[in-house]
C-alpha cells in the first residue's frame, strides 16, 4: 500500500459536503479527518497536525474566520477556506486571517482534490546558498531559516505570505508580473483569481510596516505587477 500523499482536516459542518469532499480526497490518496464544528477543527488541528485544513466559513459556534485564526497560532499547514458568499469582502477578510487560498460553493470536489494537490506541490525555496541574507534597509530576509526581521524584529508570516516575499527578493530589480507571481508561489499548475495575490500582497505590507503610499519593501508596478523597493 503506497504512502499519503498528506495529511488533510475537512472541517464543514454540512455531513453530505464533508462526506464528498472527504471520499474525494482519500480516493485520491490522502488521509482525511473530518470535524463538523469550529471547536473540533481547532482541536483535531492540534491532534493531527494536517498539511491542508479545508475550512467552511459558515460553521456552528466559532466561523471559519475565527477557527483560521486560531490555528493559525499553532500551524503553518496550508488552509483553502470554503465560501457559500458572492461578497469579495468575505475572500478577503479569509485571506487577511491566515487563508491561503477560498474556493467559493458550489464547487466541483475534483476541482478541491486538485487544488490540494497543488498546494502541496508548491515550490520551495531549497536551493538558496547557506548563509544568502537579503537586506532591504530594515528588512532582513534569511531564504534557508525561512525568517524575516524589521529592525532587527521578527515578523510572522504565513507560508504564502513569506513565499511571495522570497520570490519577489529573488530578483530585487525585477518587476514581477502578477501571473508570473502566482506561477512562482502556487506552481504553474494553479488556476483560479489572480488577485488573491494582491491580498497576500496587502497582507505582507501590514506586517512589514510598510506604508502603500511610502512602498519601501513591495512596490506596485501599475497594470504589471509588483517589485522589491531598497527600503528607503
Amino acid at each position: 500500500m503506497s504512502e499519503p500523499r498528506g495529511r488533510v482536516l475537512v472541517v464543514e459542518d454540512d455531513p453530505a459536503i464533508a462526506h464528498l469532499v472527504a471520499e474525494y480526497l482519500t480516493h485520491d490518496g490522502f488521509r482525511v479527518d473530518v470535524a463538523d464544528d469550529g471547536e473540533d477543527g481547532v482541536e483535531l488541528a492540534r491532534q493531527t497536525r494536517p498539511d491542508v485544513v479545508v475550512l467552511d466559513l459558515m460553521l456552528p459556534g466559532i466561523d471559519g474566520l475565527e477557527v483560521c485564526r486560531r490555528v493559525r497560532t499553532f500551524s503553518d499547514a496550508y488552509v483553502l477556506m470554503l465560501t457559500a458568499r458572492g461578497d469579495e469582502t468575505d475572500r478577503v477578510i479569509g485571506l487577511s486571517v491566515g487563508a491561503d487560498d477560498y474556493v467559493v460553493k458550489p464547487f466541483s470536489p475534483r476541482e478541491l482534490s486538485a487544488r490540494v494537490q497543488a498546494m502541496l506541490r508548491r515550490p520551495r525555496s531549497a536551493d538558496v546558498e547557506p548563509g544568502t541574507v537579503r537586506r532591504f534597509g530594515d528588512l532582513v530576509l534569511d531564504p534557508q531559516a525561512r525568517e524575516v526581521s524589521v529592525r532587527g524584529v521578527p515578523v510572522e508570516l504565513t507560508r504564502t505570505e513569506f513565499d511571495v516575499l522570497e520570490a519577489l527578493s529573488a530578483r530585487p530589480r525585477a518587476v514581477v508580473a502578477r501571473r508570473r507571481l502566482l506561477e512562482h508561489v502556487w506552481g504553474e499548475d494553479w488556476y483560479g483569481d489572480d488577485h488573491v495575490i494582491d491580498v497576500h500582497v496587502a497582507n505582507l505590507r501590514r506586517k512589514l510596516g510598510d506604508d502603500p503610499a511610502a512602498s519601501r519593501y513591495v512596490r506596485t508596478v501599475r497594470g504589471v505587477g509588483y517589485r522589491m523597493g531598497d527600503g528607503t
